[in-house]
């Protein structure tokens, strides 16, 4: 047999492999290529551990909301007159008390040997005062007793006068008689109206004499009644009827004038000092209706003041009480106030996200029909406590989650469940 001889094959089967290979690569690339065109699976959110709200728009009451404590607006501290030590604490806090309650007393021994000093100096200068006014007085009685004496001398000497003239007349005395009865007569006048001016003057002169001792003497009194009163402020009275509130000391500590002893408030009568944060302050003005939560009741109330400082990022707002408070309120209880600020006619609002805070953009998860939420840029206007108005971003009827999402951040849609 004669054996045939065949075509080659080998360049048909490289063909077929190189078109088989590009084949597989195209594939391959076409497949990667659209994998990575696939957006990242969205992670999944159980509806139960978020808070989601509906967009609304209508109006909206403008509140600001703040903590502190109810302070009585009637307070009494009550210092220390003079230098002490504590003996007796007579009332301790939560007692109530009149004007005269004693709740303290003091001891000072010399503060009482300066009384009892005190007192023998103003009855010393007492005594003085007594004598020399009894000097004066005889000295005084002797000048009239003098005064006496000469008038009625010259009376005498007068009426003797007369019947000289009269036996003058009668030529039964010599002119030289007459002369000497008349020189006597003129003489003793004259002597009267001296005696008259001296007696005058040493009447006006008394007072004068007496002043400085009189002067002397009231000094040494007033000396002694001071003494007496801040002994007698050695006994710590409250001053006022109310609640002793704070009584800072304790038996046998040393204090000084002017340090407070005790505190004495009027119950009835109590305001609420809130600390409300600053950046929530620009829009509080005095007068302003508010609401204090004693959280045994709500209580009516305005703005009555406004601290013009900052502390701590907060400033401080008083609210005074309009109707009764609820039975419990006490001096320092917490409370929690809530201040009207003003109400927002026709806008869009939602319930207050987490991080959403007045006049800015934030990104929020509105929710779609299909289940899943998509990252959504909105702009935020003035807000509440619990509500913020809605600028730009969102329609009345859409429905957002408002609970902290900062763990999507990287992504732009979510996935709910349940």
């Amino acid at each position: 047999m004669v054996d045939i001889v065949r075509p080659s094959q080998a360049k048909k089967k490289r063909i077929r492999r190189i078109l088989y290979v590009t084949a597989g690569i195209l594939v391959v690339g076409g497949i990667s290529l659209g994998v990575s065109k696939l957006k990242p699976a969205a992670p999944t959110v159980d509806r139960a551990v978020v808070w989601i709200d509906s967009v609304k728009r209508g109006s909206m009451l403008r509140q600001v909301r703040g903590s502190g404590t109810l302070v009585p607006e009637d307070i009494r501290w009550i210092p220390a007159q003079t230098q002490g030590r504590v003996e007796r604490i007579v009332l301790r806090p939560g007692a109530q008390v009149t004007p005269d309650s004693v709740i303290l007393e003091l001891s000072n021994p010399d503060l009482e040997n300066s009384v009892r000093d005190a007192q023998l100096s103003y009855q010393s200068a007492q005594a003085a005062f007594s004598n020399r006014k009894a000097e004066l007085q005889s000295a005084l009685l002797s000048q009239e007793a003098n005064l006496a004496n000469i008038e009625t001398q010259y009376k005498q000497a007068a009426l003797d006068l007369e019947a000289n003239e009269t036996l003058f007349k009668e030529n039964l005395i010599s002119k030289l008689t007459l002369e000497q009865k008349r020189g006597l007569a003129a003489d003793l006048k004259n002597r009267l109206g001296v005696e008259q001016r001296r007696l005058e003057i040493t009447r006006q002169g008394i007072d004068s004499q007496l002043a400085p001792q009189e002067a002397d003497v009231n000094s040494r009194k007033a000396t002694w009644e001071l003494r007496r009163h801040q002994l007698d402020d050695l006994k710590v009275r409250a001053g006022m009827s109310g609640t002793l509130t704070v009584v800072p000391v304790e038996r046998g500590q040393q204090v000084a004038p002017g340090a407070n002893l005790a505190r004495v408030a009027n119950p009835s009568n109590l305001k609420a000092e809130l600390r409300i944060a600053e950046t929530q302050t620009k829009d509080i003005h005095i007068g302003q209706y508010a609401e204090v939560d004693t959280r045994n009741g709500v209580v009516k109330g305005h703005v009555s003041r406004i601290d013009p400082s900052s502390t701590g990022g907060t400033v401080g707002v008083d609210v005074i009480m309009d109707g009764a408070l609820p039975p419990g309120a006490r001096p320092d209880l917490s409370v929690d106030g809530t201040i009207q600020l003003e109400k927002l006619e026709n806008i869009i609002y939602v319930g207050r996200p987490a991080f959403g805070q007045e006049n800015s953009t934030v990104t929020i998860f509105k929710v779609q029909v299909n289940g899943e939420a998509t990252a959504t840029k909105v702009k935020l206007g003035r807000a509440s406590v619990n509500t913020i108005e809605v600028i730009e971003g969102l329609n009345p009827g859409d429905q957002v989650i408002l609970s902290d999402m900062s763990q999507y951040d990287s992504f732009d849609r979510v996935q709910i469940k349940g």
